[in-house]
């Protein structure tokens, strides 16, 4: 994946391209450790799968801040291969790892299909933390009507050349529109005059663009979705089974 300066460096044409290089599933586990991480119990009246904020990375974490196993993952929410593993990993992962506090699970926005990924991640992250993980799993529970208007978007010649001299704001408003991405953030609560502050937000739209070009030049992701645990990259592992596969050979 090439370098990103901006998100308006994207060609339509990439616009229609598949994730990327994530792999093939088969995954490539860390090493079993001595013994099996011990579960850690939540604060009281609470469990870890409530507790999530922003990282100073840029994306959003669930779950215990001192979990042994960290588990961070690079996706695009306009990726058909990451759409697959937030609706068959999401919620065994919370359930039968997260809430122990042995695992905690961050999600970091990669940019790889550019102006459609932009508006989709500002607009994901407008409420901030709290329903950022429901937004993000009911984003790829819709991701099919999504990709249908994404895919008519970029056949749309007159759109397209309407975005090529606007600025990153009016990229990514557009793009919002053009996909119905306004409209479902407003069936979930947040005001058209929140939404539109987010896709205007120059520093909102600096750290998008800032964490896709450091996970490209710093943690070599070139597609979606890829997992790091502990840091370490899970070669050839996109799927709910080769990450479960790694979390137990970890110790989870």
């Amino acid at each position: 994946m090439k370098r990103l300066a901006s998100p308006l460096l994207f060609a339509a044409a990439a616009l229609l391209a598949g994730c990327g290089s994530g792999g093939d599933g088969n995954g490539s586990a860390p090493s079993a450790p001595a013994g099996s991480v011990k579960a850690v119990a939540a604060p009281a009246g609470s469990d870890w799968t409530q507790q999530v904020r922003q990282t100073p990375e840029g994306g959003f974490v669930m779950g215990n801040p001192d979990a042994p196993l960290k588990l961070v993952e690079y996706g695009s929410r306009t990726c058909p291969t990451c759409g697959a593993f937030g609706q068959t990993g999401m919620r065994p992962l919370e359930e039968n790892y997260v809430k122990t506090g042995k695992v905690s699970y961050e999600f970091r926005d990669f940019l790889v299909h550019g102006p459609p990924d932009f508006a989709a991640s500002l607009l994901g992250r407008c409420a901030g933390a709290a329903p950022f993980f429901p937004i993000l799993e009911q984003m790829y529970i819709d991701q099919p009507k999504f990709l249908d208007a994404q895919m008519k978007a970029a056949q749309d010649q007159s759109f397209l050349q309407s975005t090529q001299n606007a600025t990153p704001a009016q990229v990514a408003n557009g793009w919002a529109d053009k996909m119905g991405y306004v409209e479902f953030v407003k069936q979930r609560g947040i005001t058209e005059a929140q939404a539109r502050a987010c896709l205007n937000d120059p520093k909102a739209i600096e750290a998008l663009t800032k964490m896709t070009q450091d996970a490209t030049e710093k943690q070599d992701v070139t597609g979606t979705p890829t997992f790091f645990l502990n840091g370490r990259k899970l070669e050839n592992s996109v799927t709910w089974q080769a990450i479960e596969t790694a979390l137990k050979s970890a110790g989870a």
